[in-house]
């Protein structure tokens, strides 16, 4: 899709940038108020049963999408990698998600990434364009500056401004969807590390340290939702993978609103595998953008 044709599909063409900003859209009120969990951890070996699993015990996905929204589904799909390379987010998960959203009466439901391969063949090879065109979502490119745009982030921070997908600026819902695995720079990528994928430059965050920048990128705007699929751990060659890459057979999913206490969660999983934890989540827990310490959370584990 060319920019011209992509930017039809946008209602009014005008962008909400600043209004979302913070937590983001949350239930009316909050979840831990309503007697519901901090954290779902589910296990099971069927991704789409264990996201029904989660959010039954979040009270229904209809506690974050309402009837009308328009929704953000950001999944890991940046690298061309077959889909049992465990790089990107499952494609069968993707699809699963995006007809729940529908069946509450999404208005719009949009899926992208600024991928690190050629961004065609990552949509392509990762099967997630597929899966999401198929259950009705628009799959957006993010493969040119022209689609981001540029916020100041706020309090006093290392990184100043950034340059957000005018999507993610502009939606309603987002629900954030990654993999978890190991990453070669950043020890992990999860919920907080999926979320570069959503601006344009990453040469900043690299330039003055993932683990002091990646939690500035929750400071203008957070996930609704975020949904780590930690099924099958890629737990060595990360992010992309290779021939020689080790797994773990976790047969987890990891579900919460708060992204540090998801990412913690996720880098316990990754300590079986003799992993150390990312410095980053301890940061953002500093800052204010979470919960770190498990121990302070109502986890309720489940089986699917």
């Amino acid at each position: 899709m060319n920019r011209r044709a992509f930017m039809k599909t946008l209602a009014g063409g005008a962008l909400a940038i600043g209004l979302n900003s913070g937590l983001g859209p949350l239930p009316s009120k909050s979840l831990r108020a309503q007697g519901f969990p901090d954290l779902v951890a589910t296990k099971g070996t069927d991704l789409t049963a264990m996201f029904d699993r989660s959010l039954e015990a979040l009270g229904g996905l209809g506690q974050f999408v309402k009837n009308g929204q328009t929704v953000l589904i950001k999944p890991n799909m940046a690298w061309a990698v077959d889909p049992a390379g465990a790089a990107n987010t499952n494609p069968g998960l993707l699809s699963h998600i995006v007809k729940n959203v529908l069946n509450l009466g999404a208005k719009k439901v949009y899926v992208f990434d600024n991928t690190c391969d050629n961004w065609a063949d990552a949509y392509r090879v990762s099967g997630l364009e597929k899966s999401a065109q198929e259950a009705g979502a628009t799959v957006a490119p993010a493969n040119t500056e022209s689609y981001f745009q540029k916020v100041v982030i706020p309090g006093e921070t290392t990184l100043k401004e950034i340059q957000y997908h005018e999507l993610y600026l502009e939606a309603d819902v987002i629900l954030n969807v990654p993999i978890l695995k190991h990453h070669g720079g950043a020890r992990m990528t999860a919920a907080m590390k999926n979320l570069m994928g959503a601006v344009w430059d990453r040469r900043p965050l690299h330039r003055n340290g993932l683990d002091e920048t990646i939690p500035e990128l929750l400071l203008y705007k957070k996930p609704t939702l975020n949904i780590i699929d930690a099924s099958r751990i890629m737990v060595s060659g990360g992010p992309r993978g290779h021939g020689d890459s080790q797994y773990l057979a976790s047969q987890m999913m990891i579900v919460s609103q708060d992204p540090v206490a998801a990412d913690s969660a996720a880098a316990r999983l990754l300590e079986t595998a003799g992993l150390k934890a990312p410095k980053y989540i301890e940061e953002a827990a500093r800052i204010g953008m979470g919960a770190a310490d498990l121990n302070s959370l109502n986890i309720q584990r489940l089986t699917a």
